[in-house]
């Protein structure tokens, strides 16, 4: 097949495009320039110079043609902004769901349309057809399983997806990067949001909404304990940046109108109990709701599966009971559903 490999400089892209290639594929790989707009640069350094290094290090060893493709101001308008905005509205946003939708997975499938049979990438999923329908599957690696960041994806993308690394965990990935002797055998794992590399999320949040002093008050009393720079700085759920002694204290809820911060030094108390949340604007990859009413469902990204029913009060709107307590629930996140191992889709905390 004439394949589109996307390349990020990691070593789980660069083992999928030399599997690939191997495999008798015509590759060519692109680089997705995704970075913020050059005016930020000064609040750290720019990991796409490094992450392209790299990319075109692996390209030249493979005899692979690699090219840049700029997407800068489709990422501020799709997802800068967007994650701008659920923070200003008080909400925790979830930009690497909203990435693969739009920008990897969506521009550039419109900037490469017709011209390759597939786009392969080096995520931890998997995709099998059955009766004309693409179903995602979890990986074989649970810990590193990137489900959760593809769960807002439609049948159309995932028909022309290719994820080489499916039935291979981190451990093989790493020592196949070293017997085929990979620029970036040895590179670390990137971590954080996509866009922001190196870059404190703090920073970016100050550079954009600035500083608003406010209350720090403890809940049960109604004291204020301390003061901060902007509601905008904390999520529900949060420990650490609270800067409090007597803890540990917890961001238990927030006030945007009045620029208060909620916290609690007893958030595991059972009158804090958070079993309960009303999700909304679903996306279900097979096209319809699931039969099944018992299901597991993710919180946020990572091995951990609650059992859990959903409820469904309106078409696209439902409650969501879980069968334990999570006290980091906050709107703005995305629950993604699952039936055994296959993700069935996700929807948006309110």
């Amino acid at each position: 097949m004439k394949i589109a490999v996307l390349l990020s400089g990691g070593v789980d892209s660069s083992v999928a495009l030399k599997l690939l290639r191997d495999q008798g594929h015509d590759i060519t790989a692109f680089y997705l320039k995704i970075w913020l707009q050059d005016e930020l640069s000064y609040l750290g350094q720019c990991p796409w110079e490094e992450d392209l290094r790299y990319a075109s290090a692996v390209c030249k060893q493979l005899n692979v043609p690699l090219k840049v493709v700029n997407m800068q101001q489709q990422y501020w308008d799709k997802i800068v902004s967007y994650t701008i905005s659920e923070v200003r509205a008080g909400r925790t946003p979830s930009p690497d769901i909203f990435c693969n939708k739009r920008i990897k997975f969506g521009a550039f499938f419109d900037e490469v349309a017709g011209k390759f049979d597939k786009v392969a990438t080096g995520h931890y999923a998997k995709i099998e057809e059955l009766n004309g329908k693409f179903m995602l599957k979890m990986a074989v690696d649970s810990f590193k399983d990137q489900t959760y960041f593809l769960s807002h994806l439609s049948q159309d993308q995932f028909s022309k997806l290719l994820f080489p690394l499916s039935d291979l965990k981190k451990e093989r990935i790493r020592e196949l990067a070293l017997k085929f002797e990979l620029a970036n055998a040895k590179r670390k794992d990137s971590q954080g949001i996509c866009f922001l590399g190196k870059i404190n999320f703090g920073d970016f949040i100050k550079h954009h909404l600035g500083v608003e002093k406010g209350n720090l008050v403890e809940i049960e009393t109604g004291k204020i304990l301390s003061q901060h720079d902007g509601f905008w700085y904390f999520t529900v759920g949060q420990r650490k940046g609270i800067g409090l002694s007597g803890g540990p204290w917890f961001v238990v809820s927030k006030d945007i109108k009045k620029n208060i911060v909620y916290i609690s030094n007893k958030y595991y108390s059972e009158e804090k109990s958070r079993k309960e949340f009303v999700v909304l604007d679903f996306n279900w990859i097979l096209g319809k709701k699931p039969e099944k009413i018992n299901l597991k469902v993710k919180i946020r990204h990572g091995e951990y599966l609650y059992n859990c029913k959903l409820d469904f009060i309106k078409e696209n709107r439902a409650i969501v009971a879980l069968d334990k307590d999570d006290q980091g629930l906050a709107s703005g996140q995305f629950a993604v559903f699952y039936d055994n191992d296959t993700c069935l889709g996700c929807g948006k905390i309110e």
